[in-house]
Formats: structure tokens, C-alpha cells, sequence
């Protein structure tokens, strides 16, 4: 229940993390657990510093130190960033740069109503609930039953239930169900064909406008997306890369040159040089190497229903899939 509120004290049934030498643990705070053999035995932490009892956290403060065998370290609570660097990997998840970049461009405040399409690990729904709770709310759906149903107990476990519904479904085939129509200030996609969903989001967001966002690690998708964006009346449509990068500041002993000769007339004898002198300057250095690609944020804009263009009939998109599936060369239209 350690996500839900802010807390002093550990308690049973928390999520703790634990923090040892620049390594992070999720811990399960039970004093009690299952083996293999469907014992019930004491809950005992391997770390490599050595053993910890868990049942030794329950009532210690946040923050506190934790004595180990062979070290010590420090047991903290959860955020959905630390949760996003300790979580049980189901798929492949968005990590907090990209998160803070969608949090942002999705326009979301508390109250918010915000529906997710690839649920995946949870990482980027733990971040979305702390964002619109405590009167607001996050539709989560899946493909993938089993993916689902982990996320919706996980979801219960960390006390976060009750801002949270998450399901299965095809969202691509069946979209997010007709009890969601016009009720959705933002919606996030995170599918491998994005544009497909695209008609979905249209009925889901509600009559005075909202925003999208999508993530796609290839820019071909990026590409069908705006396309489908457009030719839907969504507005402010934009791709963007978020790249962090960490510059180090620090202080460098720089010589410097007196170079005050140079200014003698040259009939004037040669000065001799004076040796140099250091000065102590404050430089911010770059590091060797940067995280790579992730994937792009696609963001749009849908205005008010007087404010939107009408639909297309047939899409470029659906043009082009017919083409395809047909086995038509493709023809580009030079007044587009």
C-alpha cells in the first residue's frame, strides 16, 4: 500500500525499495512467504551484501539504515519512477524521460480522465495514477489476458486499485467500448499500429477537445500515425525524440598564456615571454557516450467538433493498405 500515500513508517504489505551501493531492490514487505514447494517459510532477502530479514522492516522508518552482514544500505519508499528501475519485466517498458515528456504533453491535471492501449509492465500507469488521482482515472487495456490481470492484482497490492481499470481487450478491432465514448480528456497508444486506433480515439476523447499521444520506435509508424491524425481533424501534430543527457560540473585548472608581447611594435626589441599562469575555471564536461533510441512521442491536438475538419471517406492510409493488399504500385498525388 506504500504507493498511495506518503508515509513514515514501513508496513506489512508495503512495496519497499531497497537502496544498496548504487543498486536498487524491490522488496515485498511480508514476514512470511511461499517456496517452490508451497511451504510457508520466513521471507529472507539474498542481497550481495548478505541476508535480510523482511520481517526486521516492518515498523522502521523510510529512510532508515539497514544493517546487512558484509554492508549496509538504506530501505526508501516507492515512487513510479524507482518502481519503473525495480519492476518485473513483462515487455519492454517506457522509462522515465519518455514518461515525464508524455505526462506533459497529454495536458493531464487531477481529475483527469486518461485511457492507456498497452498496459505491458505498468511502468508508465504507475506515473499516469499519480498524476490524476485522487478524482481522476486511468482505463488500461491489454491484448495479452494474462499481462492484464497481473497489472490489475499488482495494481491492488501497491493500494492504487481504486484509480486504475485495467482490461482485456483488442482495442485496435473492438476499441475502448462504447461506456467510454466521449469520456477521455487524453489518450495514450502504445500499440504497433497506432493509425489503426486512431478512429477509436476520435470517439473517446470528449466533445470539447483533448490530446493524444503515441509512442513508436520506428519512424515508419510515426509516419501512418500523422497521416491518420490528419485526415481525422486532429491539429499541433508533432514527433519528437527525448534523449537524456547528464553534464557533469566541475571545477579545471586551465593554464593560460600571457600574450601581451604581441602587442609591441616590431621595431622594439623582442619582450621575453612571461610563463604562464593557471586559472581555476568552472567547465561542464559531456559524457563519452549518450543513451541511444527508444522511440518517438507523437502528440496531437483534437479541437472542439466545430473547430475540427471533416473526416476523410477513405484515408490515405486505408488508400494505401487497399494498394497493398492489392498488390497496386502506389501513386502520389503532386497536388497533396
Amino acid at each position: 500500500m506504500s504507493f498511495r500515500n506518503y508515509k513514515d513508517k514501513i508496513e506489512e504489505g508495503d512495496t519497499a525499495i531497497l537502496y544498496l551501493s548504487n543498486n536498487l531492490y524491490a522488496i515485498d514487505v511480508r514476514p512470511e512467504m511461499k517456496n517452490k514447494k508451497g511451504e510457508i517459510v520466513e521471507n529472507v532477502y539474498q542481497t550481495p551484501f548478505g541476508a535480510l530479514k523482511v520481517r526486521t522492516l516492518i515498523g522502521a522508518n523510510y529512510g532508515s539504515r539497514v544493517e546487512l552482514s558484509k554492508g549496509w544500505g538504506h530501505v526508501i519508499q516507492p515512487t513510479p519512477e524507482l518502481w519503473s528501475l525495480t519492476l518485473p519485466h513483462r515487455t519492454q517498458i517506457i522509462y522515465t524521460p519518455d514518461i515525464s515528456m508524455i505526462l506533459l504533453q497529454l495536458d493531464l491535471v487531477p481529475g483527469s480522465i486518461v485511457i492507456e492501449a498497452g498496459t505491458g509492465s505498468g511502468s508508465l500507469t504507475h506515473a499516469l495514477i499519480r498524476r490524476v488521482r485522487p478524482h481522476g482515472h486511468v482505463h488500461t487495456f491489454d491484448f495479452h489476458e494474462h499481462r492484464s490481470k497481473v497489472a490489475q492484482e499488482e495494481f491492488q497490492e501497491h493500494g492504487i486499485g481504486d484509480f486504475v481499470t485495467a482490461k482485456h481487450r483488442d482495442v485496435l478491432a473492438d476499441g475502448f467500448g462504447e461506456e467510454l465514448n466521449g469520456k477521455a480528456d487524453a489518450v495514450f497508444l502504445d500499440l504497433p499500429s497506432p493509425w489503426i486506433g486512431v478512429p477509436h480515439v476520435l470517439n473517446a476523447i470528449k466533445d470539447q477537445g483533448g490530446r493524444f499521444c503515441s509512442f513508436s520506435p520506428c519512424i515508419e509508424q510515426v509516419q501512418r500515425t500523422c497521416l491518420a491524425l490528419q485526415d481525422h481533424g486532429f491539429q499541433e501534430i508533432s514527433t519528437m525524440e527525448v534523449l537524456q543527457t547528464e553534464i557533469k560540473i566541475t571545477r579545471r585548472t586551465i593554464p593560460v598564456r600571457d600574450l601581451s608581447f604581441l602587442k609591441q611594435k616590431s621595431s622594439v626589441s623582442p619582450v621575453e615571454e612571461k610563463p604562464s599562469s593557471d586559472t581555476n575555471y568552472v567547465v561542464g564536461t559531456w559524457p563519452q557516450s549518450t543513451p541511444g533510441h527508444t522511440g518517438y512521442l507523437t502528440v496531437a491536438t483534437l479541437p472542439p467538433p466545430y473547430a475540427r475538419s471533416k473526416p476523410k471517406k477513405t484515408t490515405k492510409v486505408e488508400n494505401d493498405e487497399k494498394n497493398a493488399e492489392n498488390g497496386d504500385n502506389m501513386v502520389v498525388d503532386e497536388n497533396e
